[in-house]
């Protein structure tokens, strides 16, 4: 049996939960029940529970409080929290200690039901209690799924779409689908939350939310339906017949309404529902696929949290090939220089010109985002500057813009992903032009007691005595001489403290050969004659 414990302070969810699901059923049993992060931790301790279903703010310690203390006593402990507020910053704080699912409040069977059956398997799977016959099931269902998920790389834009003369008997054949004459269709939930890396968790749990909603709102009234999650996007075909076409659109709304909820716990994430053209033949899905894509991409023009209508790429007008024409010769002169700030300055005026433009399509403007980047590596590769590393991966990029649903978030994300990899470049490029700089510096704490000379240090770095003579102040803020001077002085007052030495011998040593000229240095440089800093500090 796998064990249970319940936590939250409102005795009434806790007695819902336990008796909205058969929990014998599920080979669970509830091994306790808390009002309060201190119940809740103690019964970790005595009961070693496999999941806790938490509220994520509860007495005592909070939700997010007890789920640290309690994932350092049991490692293995599986958590869902529930929530019915805005708790974002708690939602994601509870997604690094590893919480596997959310529900929010009120709780629906169903739900609860899904989080359930993940959690036992994944205990099942960590106890090796599957059978045999449950593994070869499982393997033979693997198998099926990578099939089913094919078609979606065959409807990708710029792959091989399905055969010519491919009918739902070939396609069910192929892809393991169980289509029949009708309509077919493709819809995809997007995800949206900006560029942070601190959401790429919350946007695995999103993902299965969104597999859930769609199978629970879509599949009764379709007669097959597979999804499939491209980074922040689930795309969902849909086969159905002709006369469910109204009850679909009925469902599709009452999708977006409960994807919606979901912004209770993430209140930082944006949903777009794209519709794709309903197609009457299984030949056609791509092109339901293109409408679709076309129909997520609007979210930049009409704005998130909606549902977007079939739609069809207009004729290109071709502003958004003038917006870069111009765009590049302006970056070429200001990345000639590395200026930062005008750089910065041109990709903002880029987006501007863009939230000005009316004409152009959610597509052109993702489209002149990702081409204003291609031009920023093409120009740093002219200019024998090393690319595909830190932030100029082009694929990386695509994948975090991608996850802008607006103009503004879009061009901001640009401009940081740019400058950013601008200031990395200046800071590389600071470092090798001080690197002779530290060397000559090494050289001459080396060498300080010879008779060192300008010419002798800049030769070993492999510059001239002048511009090694500017570079030098540049860098450190004193000339050759007042910096060797410094480097003798210290090793001086060294001597003076910590040996016996006489002041001849120590002129000797820290590279003077005569004693007058050294004490008028040291006495210039530390106000005392050697002999009197040696009686203060010795």
């Amino acid at each position: 049996m796998i064990k249970v414990i319940i936590a939250d302070d409102e005795d009434k969810v806790c007695q819902l939960i336990r008796n909205l699901v058969d929990w014998r059923e599920l080979d669970m049993e509830i091994a306790g029940i808390a009002h309060n992060g201190v119940e809740a931790l103690d019964m970790v301790r005595e009961l070693s529970p496999d999941l806790m279903i938490t509220d994520i703010r509860m007495p005592g310690y909070d939700g997010i409080e007890m789920i640290r203390r309690a994932r350092g006593l049991s490692e293995n402990l599986s958590f869902i929290i529930i929530s019915g507020y805005q708790h974002f910053e708690y939602a994601q704080d509870a997604i690094k200690y590893g919480v596997g699912d959310y529900l929010l409040k009120p709780i629906k069977r169903e739900d609860l039901m899904a989080s359930l059956n993940r959690i036992r398997q994944k205990h099942l799977r960590r106890s090796e209690r599957i059978s045999k016959e449950k593994m070869l099931y499982d393997q033979l269902k693997c198998g099926t799924e990578k099939l089913r998920q094919n078609l979606f790389a065959d409807l990708l834009p710029g792959k091989a779409v399905l055969p010519d003369g491919a009918g739902p008997v070939e396609v069910n054949r192929t892809y393991r689908y169980s289509f029949r004459p009708g309509l077919y269709q493709v819809c995809a939930v997007k995800i949206d939350c900006g560029w942070e890396d601190e959401y790429d968790s919350a946007i695995r749990i999103l993902e299965d939310k969104a597999v859930q909603i769609i199978s629970r709102t879509l599949k009764g009234i379709c007669f097959d339906l597979e999804t499939s999650f491209m980074d922040s996007t689930t795309w969902c075909v849909l086969n159905y017949a002709p006369e469910q076409k109204k009850n679909l659109r009925k469902s599709m709304k009452s999708l977006l309404d409960e994807l919606m909820l979901q912004k209770a716990a993430f209140e930082k994430f944006s949903f777009t529902l794209g519709i794709g053209e309903a197609e009457p033949e299984v030949l056609m899905l791509h092109r339901s696929f293109q409408s679709a894509k076309y129909a997520v991409e609007q979210r930049l023009v009409v704005g998130c949290d909606r549902l977007i209508e079939p739609a069809h790429p207009p004729v290109s007008t071709g502003c958004a090939d003038g917006l870069l024409s111009d765009f590049d010769r302006k970056l070429s002169l200001f990345l000639e220089i590395l200026d930062r700030d005008a750089v910065q300055a041109c990709i903002l005026q880029l987006g501007k010109k863009i939230e000005e433009e009316k004409k152009l399509s959610g597509e052109e403007i993702f489209y002149v985002a990702s081409q204003a980047f291609d031009l920023y590596l093409t120009h740093l590769r002219g200019l024998k500057i090393a690319v595909e590393s830190g932030g100029e991966r082009r694929g990386d990029f695509l994948t975090r813009a991608n996850r802008c649903g607006s103009v503004s978030q879009l061009f901001a994300y640009l401009c940081a992903r740019v400058t950013g990899s601008l200031d990395r470049i200046a800071e590389e490029k600071r470092q090798t032009d001080t690197r002779p700089i530290r060397q000559a510096k090494q050289y001459i704490r080396q060498n300080f007691r010879s008779a060192l000379t300008l010419e002798e240090v800049s030769g070993t770095v492999g510059f001239s005595p002048t511009y090694f003579s500017t570079l030098f102040k540049k860098e450190t803020g004193s000339n050759f001489v007042d910096y060797l001077s410094e480097v003798r002085m210290e090793e001086a007052k060294r001597l003076l403290r910590e040996t016996n030495l006489n002041v001849a011998a120590v002129c000797e040593q820290v590279g003077y050969s005569d004693q007058k000229h050294f004490t008028k240095s040291f006495r210039k440089f530390t106000g005392l004659k050697p002999n009197e800093y040696r009686k203060l500090y010795a």
